[in-house]
C-alpha cells in the first residue's frame, strides 16, 4: 500500500488508472481470445488451415509498431502527441468488440470477424506503443527515483491481465457464451478511453525540447560503423528482465529517447513544431532509421531473428483443434495450461538470468533451438497417443509440455531483448528498438500463415488428423535451420547488460 501511495503521490491517480487498464487490457486479452478460437472452430466450422489463416491476418498491425511511434512523435493531433492517439487507439479497440457482442451477424461471417478483429488489433498495438511513451515521459519529468515502481505497475498490471484472462477466458465461455465474452472485454477498451478524459497533456510547442545533437549522433553513425557493435547501453532502451513483461516487451519511441538526454540539455531551447514542419519531422526520423539498419551490425542480427520466426510453421492453431475435437480438453483446461505456461515462462526467466545471460549468444541460440526441436518432436507421441502406454494422461502430458515450451522458449526471448538494444545507437534507439519488436512479430505471422499452408498442404481438418504427425516432424525439421544461419549473429554478444560486462 505504501508503494501504490507513493506512485500516487508521483504521478497522479488518473494517470495511474490510465496506465493499468491499458496494459490489464493488453493482457486480458487472452479472454477474448478464448471466445474467438471457439467461435471459429464450433460456430463458424472453420477448419484448422483457414482459422490459422484468419490469425496470421489480424495479428499484422503488430507488425508495424515503428509507424504509430512515429506518427505520435512527429504528427500532433490538435498539438499534443499522446493522449489524442490513445483516444483513437481506445476506440478502435472497442468498437470492434461491441459490435462483435452486439450482433450475430458480425460473428456469423469470418471475413466480418476477420476484419473487425484486425481493427482492434491496430487499436490495441497503438495503445501498447502511445502509453508505453507515456509512461517513459512521465518517469523522467516526474520522479525518475521512482521510474521503475512505475514499470513494475505496468508488467504486474499486465500480467495478472493474462493470468486471470486465461483462467477465466475457459470458466466463462460455458455461462456466457461468446456474445457475453466480447461484450464484457469491450468494457475495458472503453475504461481506457474514459480514462483520456482525465489526463492533461501540454502541447507539443510547450513540450518541445532540442534535438538536433540527437540527430546528429544518427547521422555518425554512417560515418563511423566500425563502432556501431559497441554501443552496449541497455539503460537507454529499457530493455528489462521482468517477467511480467516478457510476452509483449513495450519499445520506445523517438521522443522518449530524446527525453532521456542529460538534463544538461532540458533547458535548451528548441525550433517549434509548427517551424520546422511535420513533413521535416519525420524525413529526418525515417532518414535516420535507415542509416543505421543498412549497418551490417544491425541488419545481420535482425535478419537471423526474421529468419528464426518465419521459417518455422506454427501449427498451435490446428493442435488446438486436435486437443479440444479430438482428446476432448475442454477450454478451462486449456485456460489452465496456459497459466502453467506462465508459470513456466517465469521460471525460463529465472534460470535464463541466473545462469545463462554471459553465455554467448550463438552457443544459447543453439542449444535453444535444438532444446525446441526435442520438445517439437516430444508432440508426436502426444498425436500418437504413445504416453497413454507410458501411462502418462494426456492432460499432464500437455501441461508439462506448455510449462518446458515456454521456458525453453524464454531462454531465445531473453537474449533478444537484450541484443536488441545492445545494437541500436544513440538517439534512434527507441525507434530502431521497436523495428526489432516488429521484424520479429512480423517473423510470427509469417510462421503462422506457413502453419497455415502446411495443414492445408497435409489435409488436416476439424475431424481429420492423419497427418498431422508429419507435420510435427516437418516443424521440428524447420526448426533447426536457424542454427545454420548463427553465423549472423555477433560472435562475442551475451545476453548481459553493458554495465555488467564492464563490471
Amino acid at each position: 500500500m505504501k508503494w501504490m501511495r507513493r506512485l500516487k503521490s508521483s504521478y497522479g491517480a488518473p494517470f495511474l488508472l490510465l496506465v493499468c487498464s491499458v496494459y490489464w487490457t493488453q493482457g486480458f486479452r487472452s479472454f477474448a481470445w478464448t471466445g474467438i478460437s471457439y467461435q471459429m472452430k464450433d460456430e463458424l466450422r472453420l477448419s484448422p488451415s483457414l482459422s490459422q489463416f484468419v490469425i496470421s491476418v489480424v495479428f499484422i498491425p503488430w507488425s508495424i509498431k515503428p509507424i504509430y511511434g512515429i506518427l505520435s512523435d512527429c504528427v500532433p493531433i490538435g498539438g499534443r502527441r499522446r493522449v489524442p492517439y490513445l483516444i483513437i487507439a481506445s476506440i478502435l479497440s472497442f468498437v470492434p468488440w461491441f459490435l462483435l457482442g452486439y450482433f450475430e451477424a458480425l460473428r456469423a461471417s469470418y471475413i466480418y470477424l476477420m476484419v473487425l478483429v484486425t481493427s482492434q488489433n491496430f487499436g490495441a498495438a497503438m495503445a501498447d506503443v502511445v502509453v508505453d511513451a507515456m509512461v517513459a515521459e512521465k518517469a523522467r519529468k516526474e520522479s525518475a527515483e521512482y521510474s521503475g515502481d512505475l514499470q513494475s505497475l505496468s508488467w504486474l498490471a499486465m500480467a495478472f491481465g493474462g493470468i486471470l484472462g486465461s483462467v477465466s477466458g475457459g470458466l466463462c465461455l460455458a455461462v456466457l457464451k461468446v456474445k457475453g465474452i466480447f461484450l464484457l472485454f469491450s468494457i475495458f477498451p472503453l475504461l481506457q478511453l474514459v480514462s483520456c478524459i482525465f489526463i492533461h497533456e501540454k502541447s507539443a510547442n510547450q513540450m518541445a525540447v532540442v534535438n538536433n545533437e540527437v540527430l546528429e549522433g544518427a547521422q555518425n553513425i554512417a560515418r563511423d560503423s566500425s563502432t556501431a557493435d559497441k554501443q552496449y547501453d541497455n539503460s537507454s532502451h529499457g530493455v528489462s528482465t521482468n517477467v511480467e513483461g516478457l510476452r509483449k516487451r513495450k519499445a520506445a519511441s523517438p521522443q522518449e529517447v530524446i527525453s532521456r538526454l542529460p538534463k544538461s540539455l532540458d533547458g535548451i531551447e528548441a525550433p517549434l513544431q509548427s517551424q520546422r514542419g511535420l513533413f521535416h519531422d519525420l524525413q529526418t526520423t525515417l532518414q535516420a532509421l535507415w542509416r543505421a539498419v543498412k549497418q551490417p551490425d544491425i541488419i545481420q542480427p535482425m535478419l537471423w531473428f526474421l529468419i528464426s520466426q518465419s521459417v518455422v510453421p506454427n501449427l498451435s492453431t490446428v493442435m488446438f483443434y486436435y486437443q479440444t475435437n479430438h482428446l476432448h480438453m475442454n477450454s478451462s483446461f486449456l485456460g489452465t495450461s496456459r497459466v502453467v505456461g506462465w508459470g513456466g515462462l517465469m521460471c525460463g526467466t529465472f534460470f535464463y538470468n541466473r545462469y545463462l545471460k554471459h553465455v554467448p549468444l550463438r552457443k544459447t541460440f543453439w542449444w535453444v533451438h535444438v532444446g525446441l526441436t526435442v520438445l517439437t518432436l516430444i508432440d508426436i507421441i502426444l498425436v500418437l497417443e504413445f504416453n497413454s502406454y507410458l501411462g502418462i494422461p494426456n492432460k499432464a502430458f500437455v501441461l508439462g509440455l506448455s510449462a518446458l515450451g515456454d521456458a525453453v522458449s524464454q531462454f531465445k526471448f531473453m537474449p533478444f531483448l537484450v541484443l536488441s538494444g545492445q545494437l541500436c545507437p544513440p538517439g534512434i534507439e527507441g525507434t530502431l528498438f521497436a523495428l526489432f519488436m516488429s521484424v520479429n512479430n512480423f517473423g510470427s505471422t509469417l510462421s503462422s500463415f506457413a502453419g497455415g499452408s502446411l495443414a492445408s498442404v497435409l489435409h488436416i481438418s476439424s475431424e481429420n488428423f492423419d497427418n498431422l504427425a508429419l507435420g510435427i516432424f516437418l516443424q521440428a525439421a524447420c526448426t533447426l535451420v536457424p542454427i545454420f544461419f548463427l553465423f549472423l549473429i555477433p560472435p562475442t554478444a551475451t545476453g548481459a547488460a553493458h554495465d555488467e560486462h564492464q563490471a
